[in-house]
């Protein structure tokens, strides 16, 4: 029986709280990660939660299949995405992808890192599905350095959300550095900025 996590549970205001808080930068950082992908990728999304990069991904490329493993999030984002034709949704978990490895040319996983208990596992599996020569992309909220954001992120920790770790831009690139991935990185602003890894495999 499926049970219901916190982002179920939060999945109708998610939208409305993002830009509420950082609305510049959670309506920019999908057409960032979009500048990454060309016509005829096929395209896979871990953690697309409500489609806030989902959409802007699935109007470059050929085919884009959005995963989460809230039931929800995952409703969210079929309607925020209904009018693309070339997406579909499967629920899946990022730490273990049911999908052979080299399969897609563009891996994305939003805002999902810093949640996991095992992050570099994460990574390693968003690498073994892409193809020789394509990119994973991972953009993650950088927010340590503003107390604004502490503050968030323990009120998220106390409704359920737990952060298993926080990075600055420093700390982020060094989390990708310092284990020799072919990494590039951007930021997109706003009130709590969000750094895009680029990694080419």
């Amino acid at each position: 029986m499926y049970k219901k996590s916190f982002w179920d549970r939060i999945a109708g205001v998610y939208d409305l709280f993002e830009r509420t808080y950082n609305r510049r930068c959670y309506d920019t950082t999908g057409i960032r990660v979009a500048q990454e992908i060309s016509p005829e990728d096929i395209v896979l999304e871990c953690a697309c939660g409500t489609g806030s990069i989902s959409k802007p991904v699935a109007k470059k490329c050929r085919v884009l299949i959005a995963t989460d493993m809230s039931v929800n999030m995952m409703k969210r984002a079929r309607k925020n995405c209904s009018g693309c034709g070339n997406v579909s949704f499967r629920r899946a978990d990022i730490m273990s992808l049911n999908v052979s490895s080299c399969t897609f040319d563009k891996v994305i996983a939003g805002n999902v890192i810093h949640l996991l208990s095992e992050p570099y596992k994460a990574v390693d599996e968003l690498l073994r599905v892409c193809k020789n020569g394509g990119k994973v992309i991972i953009p993650t909220y950088i927010n340590m350095t503003k107390r604004s954001s502490r503050w968030l992120i323990k009120l998220f920790d106390l409704a359920g959300a737990h952060f298993k770790g926080q990075f600055d831009l420093r700390s982020y690139e060094e989390f990708f550095i310092k284990v020799g991935y072919n990494v590039s990185f951007d930021v997109v602003e706003g009130r709590m900025p969000c750094a895009v890894a680029i990694i080419t495999k």
